[in-house]
């Protein structure tokens, strides 16, 4: 069976319940980088048709296809969608928008071309709005697409954010199952800057089928890679989330989520050799059984500091982290390539 139909499958065996389509997804505020400036930030998932790529079987870690509307959203519900969303940054005098829609935003079967320029229209208007970011998948970053955007948002910067999550061809198809290359990601993140705007490389440590060691190393490999392509890189720790092959076998105890040690030396070294590369992370859900982590005594903490320096970019924030857990994490990553993958702690 191939890794697509594994994945399909169990996208197939879900239920998923009805919900409103005037309402996003999801939203919620929280803070970001401009530059070096912390900024307020409200981020929308708006709730489309979904993703085609999941649709056809998709990710293996991602179970956001189930955010997707059952019914498919009028015109004006995408705009109510907006509308309610945009209520919880009434208190912002300045701002960043990031969209999402668990797919990608410049795909005009999940948001038709007439809405996108209503919804980048509302969101220039306002003058609070700094800038805006938006997810897509590479094929729809073309220079046409770009242009457009850009030139709806006379006032507003754009940012194009993409899922990279890795520079491996090998490691996206065997591991990830995400459908494009690095060539894709590389056309697509010149199309983007050569049109006015900046690009947001998102990466994925430990997908499927890594060890802990070749998964740190294959991070820090990609932003080596990726850097002449990217503004800012966001790396995203697996977690283990319902409905997807992930799930699948990490119910087998086949599959354990990375360390948070992991993350640490990560930011610390690309940080080093990229002083100017603006490098986060957010550990969601850290300290949980389905989430990235370390022990019990320092999971938080640990997690917290990683939040902290993505604010900052002040790697004395990650200096003084230690526990006696980290030695024990320094031992999964010279005995972890001998398991293929498989977790030798849960």
């Amino acid at each position: 069976m191939s890794l697509n139909k594994a994945v399909l499958d169990i996208r197939e065996r879900q239920r998923i319940k009805p919900s409103p389509t005037d309402r996003p997804a999801a939203a919620w505020t929280g803070k970001d980088l401009l530059g070096t400036e912390e900024i307020d930030t409200i981020t929308i998932i708006f709730k489309t048709s979904g993703c085609w790529w999941g649709k056809a079987g998709g990710c293996t870690m991602c179970g956001y296809v189930y955010d997707s509307a059952q019914t498919e959203p009028s015109d004006d519900d995408l705009m109510a969608q907006l509308t309610n969303a945009m209520r919880k940054a009434s208190g912002f005098e300045k701002f960043m928008v990031k969209i999402f829609t668990s797919g990608s935003f410049l795909d005009i079967r999940e948001i038709p071309l007439e809405v996108r320029h209503r919804i980048l229209s509302e969101l220039d208007a306002d003058e609070r709005i700094v800038k805006v970011l938006a997810e897509t998948r590479p094929e729809f970053v073309t220079e046409e697409n770009v242009r457009d955007c850009v030139n709806v948002l006379q006032n507003t910067a754009f940012e194009v954010a993409m899922g990279l999550e890795t520079s491996s061809d090998e490691i996206r198809k065997r591991s990830i199952n995400k459908g494009f290359t690095f060539k894709h990601f590389t056309d697509a993140a010149t199309a983007a800057r050569n049109n006015g705007a900046t690009v947001k490389s998102y990466l994925m440590l430990k997908p499927l089928f890594l060890s802990e060691k070749e998964a740190l190393e294959d991070i820090v490999k990609t932003v080596r890679d990726a850097a002449p392509y990217t503004d800012t890189f966001s790396i995203n720790l697996c977690n283990v989330q319902r409905g997807t092959y992930v799930e699948y076998l990490w119910d087998r105890k086949q599959y354990r989520p990375p360390w948070l040690w992991s993350i640490v030396d990560i930011l610390q070294r690309t940080k080093k050799e990229f002083p100017d590369m603006i490098i986060t992370s957010d550990p969601v859900g850290a300290g949980s059984k389905r989430g990235p982590r370390n022990c019990r005594e320092c999971s938080h903490a640990v997690a917290d500091a990683i939040r902290l320096f993505s604010l900052t970019q002040d790697l004395s924030c990650l200096e003084r982290l230690s526990c006696d857990c980290k030695d024990l994490w320094e031992q999964v990553l010279e005995l972890d390539d001998l398991t293929f993958g498989s977790p030798i702690l849960d």
